[in-house]
């Protein structure tokens, strides 16, 4: 069984500690709806840090392979992710100036942030809306190739149409 980790945001930042290990694709509950299989592990490493006017952040890295459902086959589609982030911690009126400057992304402080449910936030803004194979890819467009050579089931109603 996997504790889920929950840190004090505020001290983590300030005092610069790290969290380095891997976590169950199966343990992020949200992101089920969009995959194939919860199969794997996904890497990631948390570090307290300050930004260069002193702020408070999280820097943020999430690194795996996934299997998402692709939107045009419905097949397993597999998905690499690499997402690296830097997040602000900020109290909410922080917060709302941050939502006007487009280069930070902040959170708010929080003395029991629950680690798993911010990288799976991370993840779930990262995906992509609708994903797909690769043009040619997918096993319906094969499964139409293999019917080119049967008639299709309303070609007699053409005929009967054309009388």
């Amino acid at each position: 069984m996997y504790a889920r980790p929950f840190i004090d945001s505020l001290d983590f930042a300030a005092n610069g500690k790290q969290i380095d290990t891997q976590v169950p694709v199966a343990g992020f509950s949200r992101l089920q709806d969009v995959l194939d299989n919860d199969q794997g592990n996904l890497h990631y490493q948390l570090q307290g840090s300050k930004d260069n006017q002193g702020r408070p952040a999280l820097d943020v890295s999430i690194d795996g392979n996934i299997q998402l459902r692709c939107q045009r086959c419905l097949h397993a589609l597999d998905y690499v992710i690499r997402h690296d982030a830097r997040l602000l911690l900020c109290d909410e009126a922080t917060l709302e100036v941050l939502e006007d400057e487009e280069e930070f992304d902040g959170i708010l402080a929080d003395a029991h942030l629950d680690v798993l449910a911010l990288l799976e936030d991370e993840i779930l803004l990262n995906l992509p809306i609708s994903p797909m194979h690769e043009s040619g890819a997918c096993q319906v467009r094969e499964a139409e190739d293999k019917q080119e050579g049967k008639q299709h089931p309303f070609a007699m109603l053409e005929k009967l149409k054309r009388k």
